[in-house]
């Protein structure tokens, strides 16, 4: 009896022996192809061009996708709801995601947008919307028809001035190869025309800042014989004197000496390894009378369109360049007007001016819109409008209040995979867009983001229509404040064309209140 106990004790330890080696094995297999697969997810992720977080961070950037999609089921529990980021919240930053990579863009159950709170935008619609085959193409506005070379754009969305240096130089590549392909402009930016900006073949406006960079002289001063060189380039089709934008008003912005490496000297005619300080204003115009000096000096020197950009503050000054333009004729007169909101971006700016200094859009729009059509050259002046609009609504409420075009840096900016993580001053942006360093650049793939530059656009316009369409009108351009309300205080809507009424609006209240 002992001696079968003993041989059963025997057999257990030899079963379980085995068990555990068996157990071990297949730990060893587990392990084995445990690394194997974070190899290859490695290799695949290195080499792979579509997603730029998962090319710089191989397998580890997997669990942002991970979490994004089940962030949505504790989201409610745990973190902010769609609505409440900042700069630009979960929803608006979604939409921009998937009309870039040209996937469904519809939501389902119900809107999540609080329509109740102060300043919404609400379109009316018609009882008798625009059928498919009533819809027309977007009109297309002629800008400088009295120019040697006037330009007709090809898109009421455009691109907003980013310049070399701030961005890298395969963010400029995708954004110009997508301007491309869609048909609109791409604004330079005040640091010169580089070769990455040339290189997609797309339209150029080329923007003059306070340092002028890229057509100045040794002492800093506008230089003809550079201007000619950048107006000789077909793709420039503009240029726009920057006054100003709406993240820093009157301020310049100071490029570091050890960030001027011998190309960013070529391209801005700086020296290289030296601090570059832009003044905060330009030292050349001081007042209306300078500004159409200027104005006309680069129209006759290129040729081209030209035009201003500013965030407005104090207004006073419109109505005086009105009257010095009725002077000299319209003929003198800027060929657009570049409108930034107070809420514009930038890769870095004192917060003191970001928050607190210049007019929002919704206020400096209208007012600008108003006064061009009392002096009489609305006509004559276009108006380009800037400053977080990168959803259709947005461009809706713009052509509403009188835009002839709109301008997104920060939508493309999203279109290109940026992910909000506001490091764009610190060379550490981890999609490549903002960055020099190499290793974070390789994730942005400009072939492939091209695509999602045009395919934002191109759905951005497809849902404008869409707007337009409901509320009546054959086009986008056709849209007029009473299309539209915004809520106010009260929680009710106030139409826009009651809110900010046109001049002769104004002018029959007078009247009215006179008797």
């Amino acid at each position: 009896m002992d001696n079968s106990l003993e041989i059963l004790d025997h057999h257990y330890i030899v079963l379980l022996t085995t068990a555990l080696q068996i157990l071990a094995s297949l730990l060893v297999v587990g392990i084995g192809i445990a690394l194997v697969s974070v190899v290859v997810m490695y290799v695949v992720d290195k080499n792979q061009t579509t997603h730029t977080i998962r090319r710089n961070y191989p397998v580890i950037g997997r669990f942002r996708y991970l979490f994004e999609h089940i962030g949505e089921f504790f989201r409610q529990y745990f973190f902010a709801s769609d609505r409440e980021e900042m700069p630009f919240n979960r929803a608006q930053r979604a939409w921009v995601y998937r009309a870039a990579k040209n996937v469904d863009r519809t939501v389902a159950f119900g809107s999540t947008k609080p329509i109740k709170e102060r300043g919404s935008i609400l379109f009316l619609n018609s009882p008798f919307p625009t059928l498919d085959g009533e819809a027309k193409p977007v009109d297309r506005v002629l800008i400088g028809p009295d120019c040697e070379h006037p330009y007709l754009p090809g898109s009421p969305f455009n691109i907003s001035g980013m310049s070399y240096g701030a961005l890298s130089a395969p963010a400029i590549i995708a954004l110009s190869k997508g301007a491309k392909a869609v048909n609109c402009w791409y604004n330079t930016g005040e640091g010169g025309l580089s070769d990455y900006h040339l290189k997609g073949g797309c339209d150029l406006v080329f923007q003059i800042g306070t340092a002028k960079y890229g057509v100045r002289d040794e002492q800093g001063q506008l230089c003809d014989e550079h201007l000619r060189e950048v107006a000789a380039h077909e793709q420039v089709k503009m240029f726009e004197i920057k006054l100003s934008q709406g993240a820093k008003p009157g301020k310049g912005g100071i490029l570091p000496g050890n960030k001027v490496t011998e190309e960013i000297s070529r391209i801005r005619l700086i020296p290289a390894g030296e601090d570059s300080i832009s003044p905060n204003r330009h030292p050349d115009i001081s007042n209306a009378n300078d500004l159409l000096d200027m104005i006309q000096r680069i129209r006759s020197v290129t040729g081209k369109p030209v035009g201003i950009k500013f965030v407005l503050g104090s207004s006073e000054w419109l109505k005086e360049l009105c009257q010095e333009i009725h002077k000299r004729g319209e003929a003198s007169a800027p060929d657009f007007m570049t409108i930034d909101s107070c809420d514009g971006g930038t890769g870095a700016a004192p917060m003191a001016l970001m928050d607190d200094v210049g007019l929002p859009l919704r206020e400096s729009l209208p007012l600008v819109h108003n006064t061009l059509l009392e002096q009489g050259l609305r006509d004559r002046i276009k108006i380009n409008c800037s400053g977080k609009l990168i959803n259709p609504t947005d461009v809706a409420w713009a052509l509403c209040m009188g835009a002839d075009f709109v301008s997104s840096a920060r939508g493309f900016m999203l279109a290109l995979g940026c992910i909000q993580a506001l490091q764009c001053n610190k060379n550490t942006c981890p999609t490549g867009i903002t960055t020099h360093n190499k290793k974070l650049q390789r994730g942005l793939v400009p072939r492939d983001k091209a695509k999602r530059v045009a395919s934002y656009h191109n759905n951005l316009i497809h849902d404008l229509e869409l707007i337009s369409h409901s509320c009546g009108v054959t086009e986008p351009r056709q849209l007029r404040r009473h299309h539209a309300h915004q809520v106010s205080d009260n929680g009710r809507s106030v139409s826009l064309s009651e809110l900010y009424p046109y001049p002769e609006q104004i002018n029959e209240r007078r009247v009215s209140s006179s008797f």
